[in-house]
C-alpha cells in the first residue's frame, strides 16, 4: 500500500517543475534581466534545460498517479535533484554563481531528501506486502 504522503509530494514536485520549466521556456529573458544574470550566447542553453525541467515535472505527475509503478522515475528524480543542488551549491559556496539559482538548489535538496524517503517507504511497503503474502 502506498504511503499517503507520497502522492501529494510528487504532485507538488510536478507542479513546481512544470511551472518552473515553463516560466523559463517562455520568459527567461525578463527573469534573467530582473536578477541581473548575464544571458548565455545562445537561447538553446536555457530552453533545453527549461524543457527538461518541465518534462521531469510531467514524470513526477506520473509518480503522483502511481508511485509504485513509477519508482524508476523517482530514482531519476533523485539524480536530477542531486545534480542540480550539488552543482549550484558547490559554486555558491565559492561565490561563483548568481544568487538567483541558490533558492532552487535548496528546494531541490529538500525534494531529493523527500524522494529518497519515498523510495524507502515504497520499499518497506513492498516488503511488508510480500511478508503478508508469504
Amino acid at each position: 500500500m502506498t504511503r499517503e504522503w507520497i502522492r501529494p509530494l510528487f504532485l507538488v514536485a510536478a507542479v513546481y517543475d512544470i511551472l518552473l520549466g515553463l516560466a523559463f521556456l517562455v520568459a527567461f529573458r525578463p527573469i534573467y534581466a530582473a536578477f541581473g544574470v548575464t544571458l548565455p550566447n545562445h537561447d538553446a542553453y536555457v530552453l533545453f534545460a527549461a524543457a527538461l525541467v518541465a518534462i521531469f515535472g510531467i514524470g513526477f505527475y506520473f509518480v503522483a498517479r502511481n508511485p509504485e509503478r513509477n519508482r524508476d522515475i523517482i530514482k531519476l528524480g533523485v539524480l536530477l535533484k542531486l545534480s542540480y543542488a550539488g552543482i549550484v551549491l558547490a559554486y555558491s559556496f565559492r561565490h561563483e554563481i548568481p544568487t538567483m539559482w541558490v533558492p532552487f538548489a535548496y528546494a531541490d535538496l529538500l525534494f531529493m531528501i523527500a524522494f529518497l524517503a519515498a523510495l524507502r517507504a515504497l520499499a518497506a511497503g513492498r516488503a511488508s506486502a510480500a511478508g503478508r503474502q508469504g
